[in-house]
């Protein structure tokens, strides 16, 4: 397989410490970006952000004062706080491959950098798909917060070649650079709570080991991590992206849909969120030394992180009663009280109305959506609640 120089990742690496002010000056030019921060920052003067960021040298001081910032007023307007656990299982000197269900587009791994920050670790580099990239400086903006494009929709042998590069970096970043990475564990965000590892993700992974397969996932440290919001804002646009694709197969969201999923996912209430982290799988992957079936090691493997992101998920009142309301059930009610179980159907009848449907199927459809979204969870849970062994 062909080996790649440093240079070879130019085109998709984030920005270095070098780089910003060249990539400050670009986007101070952007009309487009200018709008975004008088959104942003109502309330500041015209010249605040691009005056803040003129005096930063480095990522890191971008990443704590300007998105940091940002992250925690997002946190504290629009969510009823964060819990986690699974700190404990990581150490200062190591670096990790989180592979986690997937939400919100910018949030999941910016609130995962907030929260490895206050406890003392280094933020990760963080993995996105060129789709949501639609302007430049849309570009400029993320590779400024150590994300990387994940090149998509390619011709199948570019795709081959960017898979292969991507791999590459990947395990660069790990083992010679030292940075953790944020992945979701499949491409775009859950659409209906399942939460199942994407084969091919792993497949992609592999490109890059020159040991035996164990070995190769032995060596990127993989944490599994688990994100539980108590509310998804998005749950509705999600639903109608659904809808669209059950009238259509060939549907497709437009970059204006991703610019409004990203608004959305900020702007909208979100309840409690709670994030856990796994312990590094390493031990747990001799399991797959005796499969001999190479598309079953990979199989397995997605069993096992699945295992993980299951198990850990924490499921909130909401999770059972979409549970009881979608089985027509009480098989969980002492889990949460009556009236927790009628504000979350006044929440479900809120988000369906929001799609402005007229016809009874469609809207059937859409209540249908939102409700296994938030129940899946507690089924994931039921199935993966012993550990993985593979066939």
């Amino acid at each position: 397989m062909k080996r790649y120089k440093i240079s070879d990742f130019d085109t998709i690496r984030p920005y270095k410490d070098s780089e910003i002010q060249m990539v400050f000056n670009r986007l101070k030019e952007e009309e487009a970006f200018q709008t975004l921060l008088n959104y942003v920052y109502p309330d500041s003067p015209p010249n605040f952000f691009m005056d803040k960021v003129s005096k930063l040298k480095t990522i890191r001081e971008f990443q704590e004062e300007v998105i940091s910032d940002y992250v925690k007023i997002v946190i504290k307007n629009t969510t009823q706080g964060i819990t986690f656990n699974g700190f404990e299982n990581l150490t200062n000197d190591e670096s990790y491959l989180y592979i986690s269900n997937h939400r919100d587009i910018l949030l999941d791994p910016a609130i995962l950098d907030v929260l490895l920050v206050e406890k003392g670790f280094d933020t990760t580099e963080i993995a996105i798909g060129d789709n949501l990239l639609i302007y430049p400086w849309i570009i400029d903006l993320v590779k400024l917060n150590r994300t990387f494009i994940v090149n998509r929709n390619l011709p199948a042998k570019q795709m081959l070649e960017s898979s292969k590069r991507l791999s590459n970096y990947i395990r660069y970043t790990l083992s010679i650079k030292k940075n953790s990475i944020w992945i979701a564990q499949r491409e775009g965000r859950s659409k209906d709570g399942t939460d199942l590892t994407q084969v091919s993700l792993l497949k992609m992974l592999n490109y890059s080991g020159i040991q035996s397969f164990v070995n190769n996932f032995m060596e990127l440290k993989i944490v599994p991590v688990s994100i539980s919001y108590e509310y998804d804002p998005c749950d509705y646009l999600k639903a109608m992206e659904l809808l669209m694709k059950k009238k259509d197969s060939e549907y497709k969201k437009t970059s204006h849909d991703d610019l409004k999923h990203m608004g959305t996912g900020l702007r909208g209430r979100k309840g409690r969120i709670h994030y856990s982290l796994g312990k590094p799988m390493t031990d747990e992957l001799e399991t797959l030394q005796n499969i001999t079936v190479k598309n079953d090691q990979f199989s397995s493997l997605a069993g096992l992180i699945d295992d993980h992101i299951h198990n850990n998920y924490h499921l909130w009142e909401n999770n059972y009663i979409a549970w009881d309301l979608l089985n027509q059930t009480s098989e969980h009610s002492d889990k949460y009280s009556a009236e927790e179980k009628n504000i979350f159907i006044a929440y479900i009848n809120d988000h369906e109305n929001r799609c402005n449907l007229n016809n009874n199927e469609d809207k059937e459809f859409i209540r249908t959506c939102l409700l296994e979204m938030y129940a899946n969870p507690v089924g994931s849970k039921k199935i993966n609640n012993q550990p993985y062994a593979p066939q």
